[in-house]
């Protein structure tokens, strides 16, 4: 029994979802290109970007301290709203 209810709440989407970045209608978001092309001229350097279920646009790469990260940001304002870096 202990072993079914671990594999549901691991399983569970709520055990891995990234935050709620917006409700903002999607005709708000600044367009996803020119984001990138903002935050590359701020030294960052992408490897993988995407819109999470959150409503986030997230981005796998590098700062320009050349730290990895992970950083999911409101599409409408830009702002990161959660960000991880390896250390």
């Amino acid at each position: 029994m202990r072993t079914l209810l671990l594999t549901l709440v691991l399983a569970s989407p709520l055990a891995i979802a990234g935050p709620e970045c917006t409700t903002a209608d999607k005709a708000q978001w600044q367009d996803q290109t020119k984001f990138q092309e903002a935050l590359t001229a701020q030294g960052f350097k992408i490897k993988k970007f995407k819109v999470t279920s959150g409503n986030c646009y997230e981005i796998y790469g590098w700062n320009k301290e050349g730290q990895k990260v992970e950083i999911y940001h409101d599409p409408v304002s830009g702002n990161a709203v959660k960000t991880k870096i390896e250390k």
